[in-house]
């Protein structure tokens, strides 16, 4: 409680240092009880100083988390202004035809539908309403197009990324015209690739965007550093996700939304046995490091972090705040698992 926020970008927003991720909530990896999903929303409100920041998508459990987060929040009776709602546009719910979804399998469990990735201005358009109507009162402040490094990695070409672009652009279209209408305050992106995110910066007016997977602890070259300084320059906001790599970094057995083991990705396990050890040495947790590291760019308003566990939600929250002894990072650059030319910790 308590905690400073920071601007977002052009939004005008204030953010506090920790937006509260929702994949769980569409049951991300396991299927969780409605009663669960339930107190891990409590959680959020009982942590955190409203307005409290959430970031969700109709990629999550096609359309699950969203239609969850308007449930449960009119079951807590929690006022419109007291959240803030970030919704990803790109995916949308449809009829679910097959033994189980299809847009991303092996990933979703116990879903009654599957999701269509529809881009485009008029696809757009329809997410941003069938959203809506999921959400019900309480509606997005603010919209990004999900995952469109994956939109255009499925290119058969060049010709066919140049058509999938004018796609984006033209779902971009609407998008501002909603910030434009007052509709939304804020317009951005999310994506796992920077080089995207990058290029859709030279080509629309963004007020935000979000990271995932691209500024971490094991992860932060120069280039990257370069970049998140341009964009400060430019006024754009930034939320950093995927700190943990899909958790990976705090024990999980997936990184980057795969699974890996010891045999197929040694060098994964030896960094992380690594950078455990060195927690242990100085007393601190990853899960307090990885936070830190995330949010000490200039620039970077906020970490994303999703938990299917409502226990962990106030530990997340007290990670933001949470300063590891500066012999720790001097440590960390001395063995090369943090670049010695950082210069932010």
């Amino acid at each position: 409680m308590g905690v400073t926020r920071a601007r977002l970008g052009r939004t005008g927003l204030e953010t506090p240092p920790i937006v509260f991720g929702s994949s769980a909530l569409g049951n991300l990896y396991r299927e969780l009880s409605y009663e669960h999903k339930r107190r891990i929303v409590s959680a959020w409100f009982e942590s955190t100083e409203p307005p409290v920041f959430i970031d969700s998508a109709g990629k999550y459990g096609a359309g699950l988390a969203l239609e969850l987060i308007g449930r449960i929040l009119a079951e807590l009776d929690v006022s419109p202004n007291r959240v803030v709602v970030s919704n990803k546009l790109g995916w949308r719910r449809v009829p679910l035809t097959t033994s189980e979804p299809l847009f991303e399998p092996g990933v979703w469990f116990g879903l009654e539908h599957d999701a269509h990735q529809t881009i485009g201005y008029d696809g757009i358009l329809d997410c941003w309403e069938q959203g809506c109507r999921l959400l019900g009162r309480y509606r997005p402040a603010l919209v990004s197009i999900h995952d469109p490094d994956e939109y255009l990695d499925a290119a058969s070409g060049s010709a066919d990324r140049e058509r999938r672009m004018r796609d984006i652009l033209s779902a971009y279209r609407a998008l501002i015209e909603l910030r434009d209408a007052g509709e939304v305050v804020g317009v951005g992106v999310g994506s796992k690739d920077r080089n995207v995110v990058r290029e859709l910066c030279e080509r629309v007016d963004l007020d935000w965007i979000m990271l995932a997977c691209s500024l971490t602890i094991r992860t932060h070259n120069r280039e990257l550093l370069d970049f998140l300084a341009d964009v400060r320059a430019r006024g754009i906001g930034v939320i950093n996700s995927a700190v943990f790599h899909s958790g990976f970094l705090v024990g999980g057995r997936y990184y980057d939304y795969r699974v890996v083991s010891r045999r197929s990705h040694p060098e994964l396990f030896e960094w992380r046995d690594r950078f455990t050890e060195c927690c242990v040495a100085f007393d601190v947790t990853p899960l307090n490091a990885c936070v830190e590291f995330g949010l000490s760019v200039p620039g970077v308003a906020a970490v994303a972090l999703n938990t299917g566990r409502p226990e962990r939600v106030a530990e997340n929250v007290e990670a933001a705040t949470s300063k590891a002894p500066r012999r720790f990072w001097r440590r960390m650059k001395e063995i090369g698992l943090v670049d010695p030319d950082f210069p932010y910790l």
